[in-house]
């Protein structure tokens, strides 16, 4: 399969590709229907298909579109492993099933939104709701300068927030609005207070599908941070788990691969964030040994990513917006979480087949 032909431009054609993909390797699939409808009226799901013995020990999970719109990107990695028949010889040989998790949100997916019906960031949402809450006084404090009344900003807005920004520094911005909140549920990054409907899926999928592995790598396809086409490795680990920590170096930092980065040594992209959707493996596999990355596909500068998020929310908050107003922004979210170019493409295909190559093992063939 050439890589382009891997990407699709919707959610339903990137669905029918998945589905025909599994169904052309002879692989069964499993659908999690989604309660509502997509943009065009067609069905949602969360679509799974296992490539390899359902008693496999090692077990590879591949999942997309945990923010919806990052989906366009997830899921030709996915398509195109199916695909990949070196790959799929390599993990046989290994003993290694491969799990896919297609559009983990379909609603954001289908609908060009990074957040759930229910308008929560999936990867912010996977908290204990019995227990209070994360504050976060510093998104307080912006949330009326991220959302204005009118769009596009005032100068007045843009220079107001561009003062916070330069007395703050825009690495502490950065953390205030994505690290997470679950004060303003018309907001940005907003994390809920109850498990969303992807939330309580997902973690069905993992103890149907996963329960009885013994060790469970997974490698979970995000876009939007980072230069554009760079790929991150961004470990998906507890704390105070070091060997898990070590196995994800030992893995996927090695042979002149990217270095694994993570939140408190300050090498990620990304800021400090919470209740992380990895999570869930260590609530639904308790007995399986949890390596896992998350791989950041850069595709615009920050601030014009942000920017994006921004407008897309307001558009939200703000339903009789004008038509062609409300279609540019849409088409400007798309544009900051999926570059459609032949290279940019070829960029994630290429890294993330090498990632997906050295789970558990370390070594790539493919380099």
């Amino acid at each position: 399969m050439q890589v382009i032909d891997a990407f699709s431009s919707s959610y339903a054609a990137a669905r029918a590709k998945f589905l025909g993909a599994a169904a052309q390797a002879g692989l069964a699939s499993s659908t999690y229907a989604h309660p509502l409808p997509g943009r065009d009226g067609e069905p949602l799901a969360l679509d799974v298909v296992l490539d390899g013995p359902d008693d496999a020990e090692k077990l590879l999970i591949v999942s997309s579109a945990c923010h919806g719109v990052e989906g366009y990107c997830g899921s030709g990695v996915q398509v195109y492993a199916l695909h990949d028949e070196a790959f799929r010889s390599r993990c046989s040989a290994r003993g290694v099933a491969v799990l896919y998790l297609h559009g983990i949100n379909p609603y954001g997916f289908s609908h060009i939104r990074r957040v759930t019906h229910e308008n929560v960031d999936l990867n912010r949402n996977f908290q204990d709701f019995s227990a209070p809450l994360p504050e976060n006084p510093a998104y307080r404090e912006l949330h009326p300068l991220l959302l204005p009344e009118t769009w596009p900003p005032d100068a007045g807005n843009t220079a107001a927030l561009g003062q916070f920004i330069a007395a703050r520094g825009m690495k502490a911005v950065q953390a205030a609005v994505s690290g997470g909140q679950y004060q303003f549920a018309d907001g940005l990054f907003y994390g809920g207070t109850f498990p969303t409907w992807s939330n309580t899926t997902l973690r069905g999928v993992l103890r149907q599908h996963a329960g009885g592995a013994r060790q469970v790598a997974w490698i979970d396809l995000h876009t939007g941070l980072g230069e554009t086409g760079a790929g991150e490795r961004g470990f998906a680990g507890r704390n105070d788990d070091p060997a898990a920590l070590a196995r994800a170096r030992e893995w996927w930092g090695g042979n002149g691969a990217t270095p694994i980065t993570t939140f408190g040594d300050g090498t990620s992209v990304s800021s400090p964030l919470t209740g992380l959707m990895w999570g869930a493996a260590y609530d639904e596999c308790p007995n399986a040994e949890i390596t896992a990355i998350g791989i950041e596909f850069g595709t615009q500068p920050l601030m014009q990513v942000l920017q994006a998020l921004r407008a897309e929310q307001w558009l939200v908050n703000h339903p009789q917006a004008p038509a062609a107003l409300a279609i540019r922004i849409k088409q400007d979210l798309l544009d900051a979480f999926y570059v459609d170019t032949p290279d940019w493409k070829q960029k994630i295909v290429s890294h993330a087949r090498q990632a997906m190559m050295q789970a558990f093992a370390g070594e790539d063939p493919s380099a």
